[in-house]
């Protein structure tokens, strides 16, 4: 039976997503909301003959719609970052779907976080060659700060080297 190489055993991955607390069926449900309630709030102007009123209420839900939408699809942006006791990957994916990929040696990587004493971890990038790449800009300072704890483990743990049997 042969063993798994040891140099390809992922010490660390994830995927990060920006948060959408909002899904798309409760999005539907306050699009009917807003709708609804524009519509009867222009209904008493209509009747007294101010129609106008009915198209700026419409224009409002279609403003209302379309933020939304670029909202949404700001949230196919993605990152993934993989590390490896040989190599760490880190792939940004933009909302349009266009994909780079930055790649280096887990030992020559350094950590940087900017914290502020209130807030907490307001940047992390990773530092290679006097390059900085930001990663997990999205992300809340709680949540930055948990991602940073793992990757620096891992880069850590992958600084040892692979581990034979």
């Amino acid at each position: 039976m042969t063993q798994p190489d040891p140099c390809d055993a992922q010490l660390f991955a994830v995927r990060l997503v920006p948060h959408r607390s909002l899904s798309q069926s409760h999005f539907r449900v306050l699009m009917m909301v807003f709708a609804g309630a524009a519509f009867v709030s222009a209904l008493p102007f209509v009747f007294l003959g101010a129609w106008p009123v009915m198209g700026f209420m419409g224009l409002d839900v279609a403003l209302f719609y379309f933020a939304f939408r670029a909202n949404y699809r700001a949230a196919r942006a993605f990152e993934e970052v993989v590390v490896t006791p040989l190599e760490l990957s880190v792939a940004k994916v933009t909302q349009k779907g266009e994909r780079s990929e930055y790649f280096c040696h887990p030992a020559f990587v350094r950590l940087e976080r900017q914290v502020h004493e209130e807030y907490g971890v307001e940047r992390v990038s990773l530092v290679s060659r006097g390059q900085a790449l930001e990663v997990a800009s999205f992300l809340g300072p709680d949540a930055k700060a948990r991602f940073a704890d793992g990757l620096s483990g891992a880069l850590a743990e992958a600084r040892k080297g692979p581990r034979f049997s």
